[in-house]
């Protein structure tokens, strides 16, 4: 959630050129303040999926046991690692919508912080 909500009983600012107060921690609250992070809506898709990445997996596992021809096994790991791939595609774009854009409503070196933060996830995702 990256929309600014204020409690319902809490004044208004008479003062609204006073920088501060778009920074305040306690006037500006977003989701992400509460724990709930950017794939949480999709929570239950994405279990969903990562359960079928698992069988997969367990798959892969069953083949070998039984012997089955390396070609066919190497055709399955690279499904497998594509379908891990386009997982963590998602959750990034889900963490710059949520936590970047989140950041960005708060200003400051907190934007800074998870630009950097999503920066080096892409490079580790770029060295698979």
């Amino acid at each position: 959630m990256t929309t600014t909500e204020t409690g319902a009983d809490a004044p208004a600012s008479p003062d609204t050129t006073d920088a501060t107060d778009a920074t305040d921690a306690t006037e500006t609250v977003t989701g992400h303040d509460r724990g709930v992070h950017g794939y949480h809506e999709q929570k239950h898709e994405h279990l969903k999926r990562l359960r079928r990445i698992e069988g997969q997996i367990r798959g892969l596992q069953r083949m070998v046991d039984e012997d089955v021809y390396c070609i066919d096994i190497l055709t399955q790991v690279s499904a497998s690692t594509k379908a891990l791939q386009s997982f963590a595609l998602q959750l990034l774009e889900e963490h710059l919508r949520h936590c970047v854009a989140d950041a960005a409503v708060k200003g400051g070196d907190e934007i800074d912080a998870k630009v950097k933060e999503a920066t080096q996830a892409i490079a580790r995702m770029m060295r698979t």
